[in-house]
């Protein structure tokens, strides 16, 4: 049945309240009574309010009796006309968020090779069946559930049911949906239907990694399964897919390192890579020409199939995935997952809202869909079921998997309890999991203080988020192309780049900064969003050489590595990674997206310059400080005139000096007392002083940073 076929409407809206639309067709919207019936006989319902909107005439009534989800009602009018009750905003309230909360950690497929049970959460459904299609069969067997305590569903099905194809059906408001597992952790090909799969066939053993003490001791690398090796000189074998991101010891045509290998060399800890859960953008059965970034969630704990060899196996993305962390870990590498939480790829089609309409994401005071996402739907994570399921979601990665940090897409559309669920469930399975976060504050409903933003940092003390005031005052706006930061020779943004070098906490006062503490603060001036920092610079600077804009460049990238916080670079942008302009490549060709490794080669000098300087933050505790108040007690500012940034690292054995000119003309500096070794200028950077300059005063030349140690 659909709404066309209903002569009026009414909804449940509260455990207590049931709201009727009249059609000014019907009877002119007009009824002095409405009452109720389940399966016994008729009850009053009490009219509190009625007030005409749009086409309807809308009354408000007060139901006196207790509601049961478990049976269906109908409502009469005083005409005796009759209508069933749907179930409306009731399920985003609160009362039935306590009543119908399920703490079970059985939701889903649990596989034995005898027996298989499943368990769905559909508190609203009145009845829910199990479609399931055994291996080699072109039938479905359809098999009825039973209600269980908190709106849970289940069923068990004798047989080893291994590869067997599973969706579910379920009524609600007197309309059938087929809809896939939301807890679903396999797939067909393009995530038509869940797989059931035996997870012990997977098994590993988890590889030991070095340990990571803090979170400022980590070095992260963005970037994209498919850009990372679909070049054509990559070396890889397995281009653009898992496998091909987990090969080692590859190199192109000139032998120098390239993919993993590479990646190691440079000194990075963590590769993030974009979403790889599964997504919709690309035809898994199609030829691997289409591209998407990820963006598009179908199925939250299930693998991508587009990066497997064989899409259709869903054992193929599985055990590839698997493999593709274990080659990391293996070289000592760890893993970050870009999850993709704060919404779905079309709401109307996702098991979300076919299982329980309406429940799964947040609606304005309309009643609407909110899109603070900017893709029609915002997930309500402040719902209880909401919030165990990214839980959950995040839980089985980690355990199954073996990831080791996690980035939030659209962080600010989700809620601080969420997130610092997400942290709680992650520190009871290790101590050095890394959660970073996209923390704007976005247009959607949850109230300001409920918001996982960078404004509430207060409230979430183990949680990185990308510093946009970092990224804008060092290069310059992202949304203005030709707005030139600091790193770019604008003095303007002096103040704001002092203090984002040295981790956005306050420099010169405690609770002024940012952020309490420099492991909130992820560093970045260039991510796989808008414009590479290579396409900025030549649009800001039309009349420099090249030269002059990759000092610029190498400065910008230089201060990411040297700020106390958490640095964070693009793939590519150790070498000038250029995506010819395009600001938004999100679904655009390989020729624009691909990680060129010819370009790898051609600028091995920069590359050989962005190594040195990662070994200096690796060697020296002085760029990677723990705390706010460490930073305050132990950097003091040199006696320079801006644009120069000069900061001196005392307490320390031995002392540092960081020396920043953005400018195009060499500048004077006096140094401290004592002689001082240079490990980093404008052209070379690594643990070796080629040169040692005694106190006094010194030439900075224009557009470089200088790293000096006392001797």
């Amino acid at each position: 049945m659909v709404s066309t076929d209903r002569t009026f409407l009414a909804y449940l809206d509260d455990m207590n309240i049931i709201t009727v639309l009249l059609p000014f067709s019907y009877h002119h919207g007009e009824s002095s009574s409405f009452c109720i019936m389940g399966d016994d006989e008729k009850q009053p319902l009490k009219i509190i309010k009625s007030l005409p909107i749009e086409n309807y005439q809308k009354y408000i009534c007060e139901l006196t009796s207790e509601f049961s989800f478990e049976k269906q009602y109908w409502i009469f009018d005083g005409h005796g006309g009759k209508t069933d009750l749907q179930i409306g905003a009731v399920i985003r309230t609160e009362a039935f968020d306590q009543q119908f909360f399920y703490d079970g950690e059985d939701l889903g497929v649990t596989y034995k090779k005898e027996e298989t049970q499943f368990r769905l959460w559909a508190p609203t459904a009145l009845k829910v069946k199990l479609k399931l299609r055994k291996p080699g069969s072109h039938h479905s067997e359809i098999i009825k559930m039973k209600r269980e305590e908190r709106g849970v569903w289940a069923v068990s099905v004798k047989g080893d049911l291994e590869l067997s194809q599973y969706s579910y059906l379920v009524q609600v408001n007197r309309e059938w949906r087929e809809a896939v597992d939301p807890y679903t952790k396999a797939v067909t090909a393009n995530g038509e239907l869940g797989v059931i799969v035996n997870f012990e066939k997977t098994n590993r053993a988890k590889i030991p990694l070095p340990p990571l003490e803090d979170a400022v001791d980590a070095i992260i690398y963005e970037t994209h399964l498919r850009d990372f090796t679909i070049h054509f000189d990559s070396g890889v074998v397995h281009k653009g897919l898992y496998l091909g991101a987990g090969e080692r010891n590859t190199t192109e045509k000139n032998g120098k390192s390239t993919g993993l290998s590479y990646v190691k060399e440079l000194g990075i800890s963590h590769i993030q890579f974009l979403p790889f859960h599964d997504f919709a953008g690309v035809n898994e059965l199609a030829d691997k020409n289409e591209y998407n970034w990820g963006y598009n969630p179908l199925h939250f704990n299930a693998p991508e199939g587009s990066y497997s060899t064989d899409p259709s196996n869903p054992y193929s993305r599985i055990t590839e995935l698997k493999q593709l962390i274990d080659q990391l870990h293996h070289a000592g590498l760890r893993m970050i997952m870009d999850v993709v939480y704060n919404h779905v790829y079309i709401r109307e089609d996702s098991p979300f809202e076919k299982i329980v309409p309406g429940y799964y994401f947040r609606h304005n005071e309309l009643g609407l869909p909110s899109n603070g996402t900017g893709v029609g739907n915002d997930i309500a994570s402040e719902r209880r079921m909401v919030r165990k399921f990214i839980a959950d979601s995040i839980r089985f990665w980690v355990e199954e998997y073996h990831i080791d940090g996690f980035r939030f897409d659209l962080m600010g559309i989700l809620d601080v309890e969420t997130m610092n669920e997400v942290r709680r469930v992650c520190d009871g399975l290790a101590e050095d999991i890394l959660i970073i976060g996209e923390g704007w504050n976005l247009n959607t409903p949850l109230p300001l203080e409920q918001k996982a933003i960078i404004q509430n940092q207060n409230q979430l003390p183990k949680i990185g988020q990308f510093n946009d005031k970092f990224r804008d005052s060092i290069k310059g706006s992202t949304f203005n192309m030709y707005d030139k930061g600091y790193a770019l020779g604008n003095r303007h943004y002096f103040t704001a780049a002092l203090e984002a070098i040295t981790g956005s906490i306050g420099f010169k006062k405690k609770g002024t900064g940012l952020f309490n503490e420099p492991s909130q603060s992820v560093n970045y001036v260039e991510c796989h969003d808008n414009h590479t920092l290579w396409d900025k610079i030549q649009a800001c600077l039309p009349n420099a050489d090249d030269e002059k804009r990759k000092k610029y460049h190498r400065l910008a990238t230089g201060l990411v590595l040297l700020s106390q916080g958490i640095p964070f670079i693009h793939s590519g942008q150790e070498f000038f990674r250029t995506k010819q302009g395009d600001g938004n490549s999100y679904r655009s060709p390989d020729s624009v997206n691909q990680l060129d490794w010819e370009r790898r080669s051609f600028y091995e000098e920069t590359v050989e310059y962005v190594k040195g300087l990662i070994q200096i933050r690796k060697q020296y505790p002085c760029f990677r400080m723990r705390t706010g108040e460490e930073i305050r007690s132990r950097i003091s500012l040199l006696p320079v005139e801006a644009p120069i940034i000069g900061l001196l690292f005392h307490s320390e054995s031995p002392a540092m000096i960081l020396l920043i000119n953005p400018s195009s003309a060499t500048q004077k500096v006096v140094l401290p007392a004592g002689s001082w070794g240079v490990l980093a200028d404008g052209n070379r950077a690594g643990l070796t002083c080629d040169c040692v300059i005694e106190s006094g005063e010194i030439e900075l030349p224009p557009i470089t940073l200088n790293v000096l140690v006392k001797k």
